[in-house]
């Protein structure tokens, strides 16, 4: 399996895993599915921030899983932190594609000098929390019921990684 940067030539790969996380499962909130023409957007939209979008590749030459983080908050004050998004094809969950995604995306982090990672993750998606714990995240909230998907209520629990040891956030600590 090859970890690389994303492509226009990935965009089919990642809209099926997009769209039957949608259509299967509360790892996306979303209810409608995209197209083609939205994730392009999405990957041009990320690379002009300077965010990656990762692409796991299976023997057969095929999108088996993408990655990607982004601003966590709008504001200013919040420039060191980012939040990921790691999706899997189904038939290779389990597989360590999401193992290998999420530390490509880490030193991703690191190299251009974010200092946190946060992780909003369905309260129920044990497989994924799991994943997360024994790369070095830590449970940091709970929030009950502020989701919907399915005709039931979803509970998000926040995780996060400190990237770096830093103390004066205007120190610049790029790995």
């Amino acid at each position: 399996m090859q970890v690389r940067d994303a492509s226009t030539g990935d965009i089919a790969g990642i809209v099926a895993i997009y769209n039957d996380a949608v259509a299967n499962t509360t790892a996306i909130w979303n209810e409608v599915t995209v197209d083609e023409a939205n994730r392009a957007a999405w990957l041009a939209d990320r690379q002009r921030a300077g965010y990656p979008v990762l692409v796991a590749i299976d023997p057969n030459g095929l999108v088996a899983g993408y990655a990607s983080f982004g601003d966590w908050r709008a504001w200013d004050g919040y420039r060191h932190t980012v939040e990921h998004s790691v999706y899997v094809r189904a038939d290779q969950r389990g597989s360590g594609i999401g193992k290998a995604l999420m530390l490509a995306l880490i030193e991703r982090a690191r190299g251009i000098g974010k200092h946190v990672m946060v992780a909003g993750i369905e309260a129920r998606n044990e497989g994924s929390i799991r994943l997360h714990e024994k790369l070095g995240f830590e449970h940091v909230g709970h929030l009950k019921q502020v989701g919907t998907k399915f005709g039931s209520w979803l509970d998000l629990a926040f995780l996060q990684l400190m990237l770096d040891a830093r103390t004066d956030p205007d120190e610049i600590q790029r790995s």
